[in-house]
């Protein structure tokens, strides 16, 4: 007799050897799919929750506030770099442009003036085309304004007012910058004995001959005899922004004499800010007044920093920054040495 087979021995066999553990909680079948969708709405809930906790402000060290300091500080150093190489020489080609056409006009109607004084009996005025001053040996061209100041200087070469003009008997002092502006006389060292200047004037185009480069220490040339002219170029000598004196460039008048007016405005009298290597003290003063802002506008930068973050701090306190530098630049270059 065969023994039954009971449905207890038989559901043993179906069973597997190994039975999982059964989870604790049942499967919901309306649970969402995991999707982009749902990775992305759980992203923004996240971020959101962030957002929300309020962030603890990180206390600043001594190091933090001397980093501030030096980028302030270098962002000013970038604004004096960025007007010397860049701004100036922009603005001394616009204002050659202007003084050209004055030029040409005034040589056009005779109105040009041919010495110190104007056709109505007055001083000729600050910054007034008077000459062309030509150099083929270094390649210069430019518009030689009446009076020797810093502000004067940006736009090109100036004719210091108690000397006489290009081609009159006498010599005429003429100063440039080294290297800011243009620096249209950077290259004089590079001028030799025998190489011709060319000067146009209300009387004519006149030639000169250079005979000699003289420097602080160098015996001064022979003293000019009655009926000769001559011209003396000045500039900065030494290395660019740090001068250690003047350079001087005599040269001979080779071409015909000219009348020369009477002079009404001796040596003496001349003012000290129009002399070589002078400046314009009274715009340290206002140098002082844009500095003063530009640290009020350092001082926001680093409170935008702080409150709205690093990149919106960028985009607003940079321009502002380098803006003030560059106008703080602008003035102090009045009150820096004019040869400069």
């Amino acid at each position: 007799m065969s023994n039954p087979v009971t449905t207890s021995d038989k559901d043993a066999k179906d069973l597997p050897d190994n039975p999982s553990p059964a989870s604790d909680e049942p499967s919901n079948p309306y649970a969402a799919p995991n999707t982009r969708s749902a990775k992305r709405r759980n992203a923004r809930l996240a971020l959101a929750a962030a957002a929300a906790t309020p962030r603890q402000q990180v206390p600043r060290d001594g190091r933090w506030w001397a980093g501030a300091a030096i980028l302030t500080v270098s962002m000013l150093l970038l604004a004096f770099v960025a007007h010397a190489a860049l701004f100036s020489t922009a603005q001394h080609n616009r204002a050659q442009l202007i003084a050209y056409d004055e030029l040409r006009t005034s040589l056009a109607k005779a109105e040009t003036p041919v010495g110190q004084l104007d056709l109505n009996g007055d001083l000729v005025e600050a910054g007034t085309p008077i000459a062309l001053l030509e150099i083929p040996a270094l390649g210069v061209s430019e518009v030689v304004a009446e009076s020797s100041t810093s502000r004067v200087l940006r736009a090109g070469p100036g004719h210091r007012r108690d000397s006489v003009l290009p081609g009159q008997a006498g010599t005429s002092v003429i100063l440039g910058r080294q290297l800011t502006y243009g620096g249209p006389f950077g290259g004089l060292e590079r001028l030799a004995p025998g190489d011709e200047i060319h000067v146009t004037t209300g009387q004519g185009k006149h030639t000169f001959q250079v005979f000699g480069l003289r420097r602080a220490g160098d015996p001064l040339p022979e003293p000019i005899g009655d009926g000769e002219g001559r011209l003396e170029l000045m500039t900065a000598d030494g290395l660019q922004l740090f001068p250690s004196g003047v350079l001087h460039v005599d040269a001979q008048l080779t071409s015909d004499l000219q009348e020369t007016p009477t002079k009404v405005l001796a040596e003496p009298a001349l003012p000290d800010e129009e002399r070589e290597m002078a400046g314009d003290d009274g715009s340290w003063y206002i140098a002082f007044f844009v500095l003063v802002f530009f640290v009020a506008a350092g001082a926001s930068l680093w409170w935008l920093w702080t409150s709205w973050g690093r990149w919106h701090a960028w985009l607003i306190g940079v321009p502002v920054l380098l803006a003030l530098g560059v106008t703080c630049a602008d003035i102090v270059m009045d009150a820096l040495p004019n040869l400069l």
